[in-house]
């Protein structure tokens, strides 16, 4: 790698044209440092803007402690990420862009006009008139054994040298825009320990629905319903029945836990709750009420409002005798056992975890083994809820690897 005191005139490259490529980007050529950024795909921040499509979730407004409890095992790494630029500091950095944001009844903040592509065309304009230079379809190969970067192009390949590189490639979700994890084999052969991407915020399938269900409720939104693992708080919210299982926001909520449950004992079991709206003793009080002539399925329906997609999981996740006894039944209602088997494949996923560990970098996210080597944004092995968690630690990380490029230069 090029030492930082030398070859003042040579660029800094950045490898990836998302909000981590970007931020770090904006940081270098805001301090006077030549940027030049290569994405391999037609344009830059493909996925972002689908990310944007139906509402641009950009941060989320809920308290700093609540905040960095969503990142799991990474919160004291994703804490010291977000001390400089967290989401308030996003969204000011937002305004100063000229797009103005809201917070939503949910706490997610949004774009004003809920749109991703105006946030990004601003941000373009802003870099391009502080002199970074964008080149697309150009894919990034490894180094050379002088330390010049390899560049891929229409063109043919080219040999560029460096002051610094910053990593940023996303994880190995939605490959078709961009993030195929194909730098691992990269960075493997440089000697860089890193933990094997996993889906996160995926579906799950279950070892198999039976026809009938299948058939009839396949593609059915489960609304007002709550689910939780053995020692975790019962989440509320709602999830999609899949033709392999289960999938939607709820899922999401579950899923590092429901994945590491899989990887350790084969499959994980959920708990859904019905009616978490009723407690187990009104649930079994209204099943115990008379029901006259009316068939049990008519008796759920009017007595609790237990129909459609909610009366089929509870037919299909018991057995025959639930129904025979109520205090079964309501014990089902509240707390039916769904047990998942493994998570939708990778390239599904809405954002993956593993990547590079922490611990293979320095305070300020360079590469312990490849000094003038950062690495930033969802490529590193963190992962957290949808609802803007994930954007939030892409731009601070892309910040944080900026600021540690310049302190690297001196």
């Amino acid at each position: 790698m090029t030492a930082p005191s030398a070859h003042s005139s040579l660029p800094v490259v950045i490898i990836g044209g998302g909000p981590a490529g970007l931020m770090a980007a904006e940081v270098l050529a805001l301090a006077g440092v030549k940027v030049e950024l290569f994405d391999a795909m037609p344009s830059v921040g493909r996925k972002f803007l689908l990310a944007g499509v139906g509402g641009m979730n950009i941060t989320h407004a809920e308290a700093k402690p609540a905040f960095i409890g969503r990142y799991g095992a990474r919160a004291g790494e994703i804490a010291e990420l977000l001390q400089d630029f967290d989401a308030e500091q996003l969204r000011a950095w937002i305004h100063g862009l000229g797009i103005d944001t809201f917070i939503g009844t949910s706490g997610r903040v949004f774009p004003t006009d809920m749109k991703a592509a105006p946030l990004l065309r601003a941000w373009l304009k802003r870099l391009r008139e502080h002199g970074v230079v964008i080149h697309t379809r150009q894919r990034w190969l490894g180094w050379h054994a002088d330390g010049r970067l390899r560049i891929a192009g229409g063109d043919g390949e080219q040999a560029i040298a460096v002051r610094a590189t910053v990593l940023a490639l996303g994880g190995g979700s939605w490959a078709r825009l961009g993030s195929d994890g194909a730098w691992q084999a990269l960075l493997a052969e440089r000697g860089v320990e890193l933990a094997p991407l996993q889906p996160s915020n995926c579906g799950f399938e279950v070892a198999g629905w039976s026809d009938v269900f299948k058939s009839k409720f396949a593609g059915a939104p489960v609304k007002s319903c709550a689910l939780n693992l053995p020692g975790q708080a019962q989440r509320l919210g709602e999830f999609v029945v899949t033709e392999q299982g289960v999938e939607g926001s709820l899922v999401y909520a579950l899923s590092a836990s429901i994945r590491e449950g899989i990887n350790q004992h084969g499959s994980a079991t959920v708990h859904l709750d019905l009616l978490p709206q009723k407690t187990p003793e009104q649930v079994l009080a209204l099943l115990n009420k008379p029901r006259g002539s009316k068939s049990l399925s008519n008796h759920l329906r009017g007595a609790l409002g237990l129909d459609g997609v909610r009366a089929g999981l509870l037919r299909e996740l018991t057995d025959a005798s639930t129904f025979n006894t109520p205090a079964m039944l309501a014990q089902a209602i509240k707390a039916l056992p769904l047990t998942l088997v493994r998570a939708r494949p990778l390239d599904e996923a809405i954002s993956s975890a593993g990547g590079v560990p922490f611990e293979a970098l320095n305070k300020q996210l360079m590469l312990n083994k490849l000094p003038g080597v950062f690495c930033a944004g969802e490529m590193l092995d963190w992962e957290a809820p949808t609802g803007g968690y994930l954007l939030t630690t892409c731009f601070a990380s892309g910040r944080a690897a900026g600021l540690g490029v310049l302190n690297w230069l001196g």
